[in-house]
């Protein structure tokens, strides 16, 4: 398991030199069929706020062209909106390969929309890289799936852990979870409980709810009956809005040391803006923040041309959250850190075989 320390590390690594020069052949774009990338991204719907991830698509892309391609094949990248609905994904991902005939995947965001293209790659023995999908291989066990995000091995469980940890100095003995009704949500609150019941915490009040739950009142009015020292929240954006906005509304009881831990949503830049003081007091969970032991020259020249870019588009021009994610998930299909062993084309152009530690 990788520390965040090395964590970054690793992203300073490739972001600075691109692992490409070692199957880089010595003719640059020597042959006329491109290798094809594709992904879904979440360009509409709930999680629109995730397409600043594009840009670091984007950025990889242009950057590993520049140096001479893949194999001395230019990177192409074939994108479709998923429109944050799972139900699209798997028609998405089976175009990508039938119909558009693409060499790797990256997944789409997130545990919630990954989980239903997970069976496909494992049964068509599929290279993919994760993007941000907790626990996402658990279940497949797929010995082809990688993954970019900042957390390692049992993330279902450790995820989470920190909160808990600061709980567990706070003093904590009776702690509330909820969470959603959804594949991420459910990971992260059962991971949760694993966690609070390893430090001797009372778990006194624990409910998921349906993804569509727009009023909290009722359940804020049941923890606080429940009288928790701490509050677990598993939540997705707009329900992450509504339990904040519920929170300020209700109340909780004084009794509560600390609460939050695993909220998508308060990480996008427009919920920043938009919730402001709203968010004092919250302890959740983020990927990456310019402080001095994680700022490297490399990082921040990523982020001096990614934020232009997402001026121009209207996207998070702070982008801590995704991009730096997506831009290293393409330097993982070649990158030596994984031992992808990439070895001269096959003869019918297709994508060699490779190995993975």
């Amino acid at each position: 398991m990788k520390t965040r320390r090395e964590f970054h590390k690793l992203v300073a690594a490739t972001a600075a030199g691109l692992a490409v020069p070692a199957i880089v052949g010595s003719k640059v774009f020597a042959q006329d069929k491109p290798i094809r990338v594709g992904a879904s991204v979440s360009l509409t719907g709930p999680l629109a706020s995730t397409k600043n991830g594009l840009i670091g698509y984007g950025l990889w892309r242009d950057d590993v062209n520049a140096a001479g391609g893949l194999l001395g094949r230019k990177v192409e990248l074939v994108t479709y909106d998923d429109q944050s609905s799972a139900a699209n994904v798997p028609a998405i991902y089976s175009k990508l390969i039938d119909v558009d005939a693409c060499d790797v995947l990256f997944s789409p965001y997130g545990a919630n929309l990954s989980a239903p293209v997970m069976p496909f790659i494992k049964q068509r023995d599929l290279f993919m890289i994760g993007m941000f999908g907790l626990a996402g291989n658990d279940v497949a066990k797929h010995d082809k799936f990688f993954h970019s995000g900042p957390w390692g091995p049992n993330s279902g469980r450790d995820w989470a852990r920190g909160f808990f940890d600061l709980a567990k100095t706070q003093g904590v003995k009776k702690i509330a979870i909820i969470n959603a009704d959804l594949e991420f949500s459910k990971n992260a609150a059962k991971g949760g409980a694993e966690v609070a019941k390893e430090y001797g915490m009372e778990v006194v009040f624990n409910q998921s709810y349906p993804p569509n739950t727009t009023d909290f009142s009722a359940i804020i009015r049941n923890i606080n009956a429940g009288d928790p020292e701490a509050i677990f929240i598993a939540s997705y954006p707009a329900d992450s809005t509504a339990i904040i906005r519920g929170v300020k509304e209700i109340g909780i009881s004084d009794k509560v040391k600390i609460f939050g831990g695993a909220m998508i949503g308060p990480q996008y830049g427009a919920l920043l803006s938009s919730l402001g003081p709203e968010l004092n007091g919250l302890v959740n969970s983020h990927t990456f923040v310019p402080e001095p032991t994680m700022q490297t020259p490399a990082i921040k020249g990523f982020f001096d041309r990614y934020t232009p870019i997402a001026v121009k588009q209207g996207v998070d021009p702070l982008g801590y959250y995704i991009p730096p994610f997506y831009y290293v998930a393409g330097q993982a299909r070649g990158s030596s850190h994984y031992r992808l062993q990439i070895g001269r084309s096959c003869q019918d152009g297709s994508l060699p075989a490779y190995q993975h530690g």
